[in-house]
């Protein structure tokens, strides 16, 4: 039981100190920025941008089932 604890915390800890993917999930955010605010100050193109975040949406929503 001890050393299924142990594994437990040493899979744990190296999850937390992964970084891995960190640069990925910055650049999705400030791309979902950059057209958050785009759609702000350019109202003509909020549609198109709405379009493309629906799309991956739904291509995301079918990778992962």
């Amino acid at each position: 039981m001890n050393e299924h604890l142990m594994r437990i915390a040493i899979r744990l800890r190296s999850l937390i100190e992964e970084k891995d993917g960190q640069d990925l999930i910055e650049y999705a955010l400030l791309a979902g920025f950059v057209a958050v605010a785009a759609g702000a100050l350019l109202p003509a193109i909020s549609t198109s941008i709405s379009t493309i975040f629906s799309r991956m949406s739904s291509v995301l929503t079918a990778a992962a089932a």
